[in-house]
């Protein structure tokens, strides 16, 4: 088995890098910015070290490959695909791992299906550097039973979602809303328990809070408590805000926060359920649906 490598950074460095010790000889791997004085020695240091061949063309890399790994900027992964097409086979497999938009990844799927060509949706939820070849991956496409049969005797993690392109990204992006935008509300806190010299006891207030109850527990438990209380909540973040502008700390989080519990208000949960607060998070997500 031919495994080959369209843009050779960091993800398909630590790919690779796991792919060897894992016994696979055969990689193969192309890199734009190889002719680029200022990143030659890089790659070049990354392929021996990975055990990956460097060509000149992306076209070798496709002839020489069962399956190729394209692993590119999502600004540049819909072009790269178009570039591509005329060097696909019938029955070679394109695994993009680009964060690109599901729709683009319904395109890029639509381009190698028209040159033969199987496309893989390959969406990484975990730090590379920490999992290498390990780290585990989503994928949905026509192509994702095969890539997982193919990789799986080296030690990689796949989980199908389905055959449609794009979901396996999907749930990628809708996670980082949560992971982005949870570091974007710890600066935020934090920068405002440093201003007012009550760092300790916030964290400790919140710890007391979350510790001990799952992910799940907390999430429902703050979504269908803020249904209830929206109105009241909202009154509360305006405190807040108001306070953060008093000592000239950006409350952009907080506004963002403010205007979507609003939102949630205008819907009239507590009206709705009788002044008892919804079971479920999904109860106040459909109460969103009805109003778009």
């Amino acid at each position: 088995m031919h495994l080959g490598f369209i843009g050779f950074g960091e993800a398909a460095f630590e790919l690779a890098s796991g792919l060897k010790l894992q016994g696979l000889d055969n990689m193969t791997g192309y890199d734009p910015l190889w002719n680029m004085p200022a990143y030659r020695e890089l790659i070049a240091i990354r392929s021996n070290k990975a055990g990956v061949t460097l060509v000149q063309t992306s076209k070798e890399v496709l002839e020489q490959s069962d399956l190729v790994i394209v692993a590119v900027p999502a600004d540049k992964a819909l072009e790269v695909s178009k570039q591509l097409k005329p060097y696909m086979e019938k029955g070679k497999i394109y695994i993009d791992v680009s964060a690109s938009s599901p729709d683009i990844k319904k395109q890029m799927a639509a381009i190698i299906q028209q040159a033969g060509g199987r496309f893989v949706d390959g969406a990484m939820m975990g730090p590379l550097p920490v999992y290498k070849h390990e780290v585990p991956i989503l994928a949905s496409g026509d192509g994702a039973d095969t890539f997982i049969e193919m990789m799986q005797p080296f030690g990689m993690k796949i989980s199908k979602v389905s055959d449609v392109p794009g979901e396996a990204t999907a749930v990628k992006l809708i996670r980082s809303i949560y992971m982005k935008g949870i570091a974007g509300l710890y600066v935020e806190l934090l920068e405002a328990a440093h201003e007012f010299n009550v760092e300790s006891l916030v964290i400790d207030s919140l710890s007391e809070t979350i510790n001990g109850r799952t992910f799940e527990e907390t999430m429902n438990r703050l979504v269908t408590g803020t249904a209830l209380h929206a109105v009241r909540r909202s009154v509360e973040l305006g405190g807040t805000i108001a306070m953060l502008e008093s000592v000239n700390i950006d409350s952009s989080m907080s506004k963002a926060a403010k205007e979507k519990i609003e939102r949630l208000a205008s819907l009239n949960v507590k009206e709705k359920f009788k002044g008892e607060k919804p079971e479920h998070w999904l109860q106040v997500i459909e109460a969103f649906k009805v109003t778009n």
